[in-house]
C-alpha cells in the first residue's frame, strides 16, 4: 500500500518523536518579498505587478501536491500536450509553519501561541499554467508533488526569532535564492491574523510565506534544495514523468 499523497511524516527537531503533516488547507502567500515582485516580469506571472500590495496575496495548494524529503518532484507528461514554447516549472523556497490549535481571527498579539512548529517548503509551480489559467494559480500550484516540505519540523519554542533566518535553494549544488525572512513585506503576525480573519484554521493546517527572488527552471535530473537557518535542508529530486530517475 502506498503513502496517501497529502501525508508526511517528518521528524520533530531535537526530539524522539514524529510528525504526521496531513492538513486540511494550505494557505500560501505570494508577492510576499521585495526582490522577488521586482523580478516578476521575468517569470511573467499572471497577476504579478510591480507595487507592493497592501494586503497578503493568498492563493491555496492542495494537500496532495505534499512529498516528503527525498521524494521526487514528478513534472507531468501531459504539460507536453499543450506545446507551449517555453515550458516551466520552477522551485520557490519558502519557510512554512503549521497551524496547532483551531483558532478564528486571532490578534497579531496572539499569532505565535496558535502556531505549533516550523519547516521548509518548496512550492513549485509550473509557470506556464498558472499564468494562463483563467481561474488564476490553482492548477499550476497544486500539481502531485508540487509541495515538498520538511526536512524535520522545529517546535516554535526551539525555531529562534523566525523573523530573521536565512533561506537559500540550490540547483544541482548552485546557489540560485539566497535571503532571510527579514525581508518578508507582511511578516508571521500579520500573516496569521489575516489569514485567520478570513478561513477557520485547523491544527495541522500549513501556511507558507512566500519566496524571496531567484526562481528558476527545473528539468529532468535537477536535484533541488531548500535550506532554511534552525530547519536543515530539503532535498529533492526532479523527474519528468515516465521517465527513470
Amino acid at each position: 500500500m502506498t503513502r496517501r499523497p497529502d501525508m508526511v511524516e517528518l521528524k520533530i527537531k531535537n526530539k524522539n518523536e514524529t510528525y504526521n503533516v496531513n492538513p486540511s488547507k494550505i494557505v500560501a502567500l505570494g508577492l510576499n518579498y521585495r526582490d522577488h515582485i521586482a523580478e516578476s516580469h521575468s517569470v511573467r506571472v499572471r497577476g504579478f505587478d510591480p507595487e507592493e500590495p497592501e494586503e497578503p496575496v493568498l492563493f491555496a495548494k492542495t494537500p496532495n501536491c505534499l512529498i516528503g524529503p527525498g521524494e521526487p518532484i514528478i513534472i507531468p507528461a501531459f504539460i507536453d500536450e499543450y506545446g507551449f514554447e517555453d515550458p516551466r516549472v520552477d522551485h520557490e523556497a519558502e519557510l512554512a509553519f503549521v497551524i496547532g490549535t483551531e483558532c478564528k481571527n486571532v490578534p497579531e498579539s496572539e499569532a505565535y501561541e496558535v502556531i505549533y512548529g516550523f519547516t521548509c517548503l518548496n512550492d513549485v509551480s509550473q509557470r506556464n499554467i498558472q499564468t494562463g489559467d483563467k481561474s488564476g494559480w490553482f492548477r499550476g500550484k497544486s500539481f502531485d508533488t508540487f509541495g515538498p516540505i520538511g526536512p524535520e519540523l522545529v517546535l516554535k519554542e526551539d525555531i529562534g526569532d523566525p523573523q530573521n533566518l536565512s533561506v537559500e535553494c540550490r540547483v544541482n549544488g548552485k546557489t540560485v535564492q539566497s535571503s532571510n525572512t527579514k525581508m518578508m513585506i507582511f511578516q508571521i503576525p500579520t500573516i496569521v491574523a489575516f489569514i485567520s480573519k478570513n478561513f477557520r484554521l485547523y491544527p495541522g493546517d500549513v501556511i507558507t510565506t512566500g519566496t524571496p527572488s531567484g526562481v528558476s527552471k527545473l528539468s529532468h535530473g535537477d536535484v533541488v534544495e531548500v535550506e532554511i537557518e534552525n530547519i536543515g535542508i530539503l532535498k529533492n529530486p526532479v523527474v519528468e514523468e515516465g521517465k527513470s530517475q
